[in-house]
């Protein structure tokens, strides 16, 4: 069994500032940021009201510009309707990302107690008493709670909403409307969105009620974000052309806006119950608020160029807002840069706990420290303003015609019904290189994690230890050839033809994986980050949870992960899986991620360095390996020799002219699963004979070197062993004596 490195458990927290909890004052609060007497810069509940106001006031200005606020010309359902949807709207948005950022915080950023020290068991089984709550950690689950249910209640004003304005109908309480709302909520695609949202609201808002633990937290954290899904996929510009890439890019930026947005909410409400962890806190969140930035600014341009086509464009109402948005945006960067380049080094300058020789007489710190506080406050009070400007205007953005037409053609070709895309030219080997369609998400994921791996790559080499730069070309080719089977030619030809299809299948289960898991990234997180002292869980601690967790060992269980990575495939493929990842982008999601991630752990099992739960023996791993081996030849065979299309409503009525027809194709992929996946698994027990013999090799020098320690105590006890049997035979008198 692998454990993590004792060099990584004992590493010491040595950067700048991120775990250290200020000793509490008297009375068990927090001591102050400010000197004796003084008051605690903070953000006053005023600012915060005019904030909210604010959104409202630039959401209604931002309709009227647009015109959005005009009576519709057929089946107006009426001002109310009009003004009160997106002002639901609006409301929704702010109360959820209040949610997931107060629930950020609690999971990863805030201490939960106010003196950590770790709870152990007594020599009778009882354990220490609790902690009290940190007032910051209070504070933010009381905002979780509050925001949640107002989150649930502007998510059913706009499930109701929304059907009195797509039917143009006002709001009603008879029959007929009430008959009309339960057929909306059940046949269409939004009305399902939206009583999805808010049965999530829902149950968030119970949880935020009833759990304290941070791994409920993080479950309740979790669910909330899942919410964003549904937005995404009936968002102002999913319903559009090049449908995959706005639901994509949406998604991303509903979860930029909610970490940020929800960020800094959470950061104006605690203010006050910070005191003198405020600069550990806004280090912590800063890191997190310069990832969502990129997010919320990369995926806006790629959401507004899905929906202009010429620069001239951008003089119409929505090109305005969007300009207008992008604006706004910016200057936030700017101002989060003012946040890590000035105020946060002067606070963790000013820490007490870092800089004692600082202190006054009074146990406050110097007045540096109070005015860079004062200034953090002043900033995010202005960040507010802003922010709540920006949340106005994509209000406003949603319910405003875009200049490029959302509609599909009435002339569309039976591919682009299908897939909603027209049908590509015909594959040439040139083509594998040429055609590309960016997927935003898998492009999102691939630089985050490329990044990620970089940046703790350098740090660890700057800390003085070794990382074979090896693996990091193998990690950073992994990612590449994963952003080539997302967003290359095997995804374009991949939703028209099977054979394409099934080539890119067996490179994101085999290639791709095969690469990632060389680059051994979870060590390299584990050596990288610095462990917490304070109680909080940052991603190392997470990561630890994670790998000694019980799923992991289910997961991790190699004769587990042999059964689902042989035997997802025929479910896959022989079920309506199959078509539900054809037809709907969720579902070719799923099934990347699906593919993905069982690959990843299989070989993870096989050749990995990472830590496990479990290790099988090297003998068990080849056997394992020669099993799906055999496995994946049979269904190749099974599918080569087939004579009835795999969802022939789909592959049959693509209406493709060039290429094999689509039963050859099909037995085509067969072919290509028999020959192409027999060479990552030939690969792959090379690797394990490889480490076989060399753990092989080093158990024999540990017995070596055993034996000069001992003198070879093991084999003279040994070879005591048969001289005392030979002893003892030839004094026994022969039976023929007797």
């Amino acid at each position: 069994m692998d454990t993590v490195p004792k060099s990584v458990k004992n590493q010491s927290a040595r950067s700048a500032g991120t775990d250290l909890l200020a000793q509490p004052g008297k009375g068990g609060a927090p001591r102050a940021a400010g000197e004796a007497g003084k008051a605690v810069p903070a953000v006053r509940s005023g600012w915060l009201a005019a904030s909210f106001a604010l959104v409202f006031l630039v959401l209604a200005a931002a309709l009227l510009f647009s015109g959005a606020a005009g009576a519709a010309q057929l089946g107006d359902a009426g001002s109310l309707t009009r003004w009160g949807l997106p002002a639901a709207k609006a409301l929704q948005n702010i109360s959820m990302a209040a949610v997931i950022g107060s629930l950020v915080f609690a999971v990863g950023i805030l201490p939960k107690n106010l003196n950590f020290r770790r709870v152990r068991k007594s020599a009778s089984g009882r354990q220490a008493p609790a902690e009290p709550e940190h007032p910051a950690f209070t504070r933010a689950l009381a905002l979780t709670s509050a925001a949640s249910v107002v989150w649930t209640l502007s998510a059913l004003a706009v499930m109701v909403l929304t059907y009195s304005d797509v039917s143009g109908l006002p709001l009603g309480f008879d029959a007929g409307y009430t008959a009309g709302l339960g057929s909306f909520l059940t046949d269409f695609s939004t009305g399902r969105a939206w009583l999805a949202v808010s049965i999530i609201a829902a149950v968030v808002t119970a949880l935020t009620f009833g759990v304290r633990s941070v791994g409920m937290l993080a479950f309740t954290l979790v669910l909330s974000v899942g919410a964003l899904l549904p937005q995404a996929l009936i968002g102002h510009s999913a319903g559009g052309d090049d449908h995959s890439a706005a639901v994509n890019s949406i998604g991303l930026h509903l979860l930029g806006v909610c970490l940020w947005i929800g960020g800094i909410i959470v950061l104006a409400v605690i203010s006050r119950q910070l005191g003198s962890i405020t600069g550990v806190v806004l280090t912590r969140f800063s890191a997190l608020a310069g990832f969502a930035f990129a997010l919320v600014f990369l995926s806006g341009v790629v959401n507004a160029s899905l929906r202009i086509t010429s620069l001239d464009q951008l003089g119409t109402p929505w090109g305005a807002l969007v300009l207008f948005k992008a604006a706004l945006t910016l200057l936030l960067g700017i101002l989060g840069l003012m946040h890590r380049r000035w105020v946060i080094p002067r606070l963790a300058g000013a820490n007490p706990s870092r800089t004692p020789a600082r202190e006054g007489s009074t146990g406050g710190v110097q007045q540096g420290g109070l005015s860079a506080q004062r200034v953090l406050w002043q900033l995010i009070t202005v960040e507010l303003a802003i922010m709540g400007a920006v949340s106005g205007v994509a209000v406003a953005l949603g319910r405003t015609a875009p200049p490029r037409s959302e509609e599909l053609p009435t002339n569309a070709s039976p591919a682009r019904i299908l897939t909603g895309y027209d049908l590509p030219p015909e594959l040439t080997g040139e083509r594998y290189l040429t055609e590309w369609r960016p997927d935003w998400l898998w492009v999102a994921i691939i630089l985050t994690l490329a990044t990620a791996y970089l940046i703790g790559l350098v740090k660890v080499r700057r800390r003085g230890d070794k990382w074979p730069l090896l693996r990091a070309a193998c990690w950073l080719t992994g990612l590449l050839a994963l952003g080539y089977i997302t967003s290359g030619a095997p995804a374009v030809y991949g939703m028209v033809l099977f054979s394409t299809h099934m080539l890119g299948h067996m490179a994101l289960t085999m290639v791709v994986p095969l690469f990632l898991v060389l680059g051994a990234p979870v060590t390299l997180a584990l050596k990288a980050l610095t462990p917490r002292t304070d109680g909080t869980r940052g991603i190392r601690e997470w990561i630890l949870i994670g790998v000694h967790s019980r799923f992991s060992k289910i997961v991790t269980n190699p004769v587990f992960a042999a059964v689902n990575f042989a035997g997802s495939i025929v479910v896959f493929y022989y079920s309506d899986l199959f078509g539900f990842a054809l037809r709907e982008h969720v579902g070719h999601e799923l099934m990347v991620v699906h593919f993905l991630l069982t690959g990843y752990i299989f070989i993870l099992t096989m050749i990995g360095i990472d830590p496990l739960p479990n290790r099988a023996p090297y003998p068990l791993r080849l056997v394992i390996l020669l099993a799906t081996m055999a496995f994946h030849a049979f269904f190749g065979v099974a599918v080569m020799g087939g004579t009835a299309l795999i969802q022939a409503s789909y592959f049959g009525n693509m209406g493709r002219e060039w290429g094999l027809s689509a039963l050859a194709d099909q037995q085509l992929g067969g072919s290509l699963m028999w020959g192409i996946g027999e060479i990552p698994t030939l690969f792959v027990a090379i690797g394990v004979a490889y480490q076989w013999s060399r753990s092989d090799a080093r158990e024999t020098r540990r017995s070596d070197r055993a034996a000069e320690r001992n003198n070879d105590a093991d084999l003279t006890a040994y070879n005591n062993m048969f001289a005392n049997l030979a002893q003892r035979d030839a004094g026994t008198p022969d039976q023929g004596d007797r």
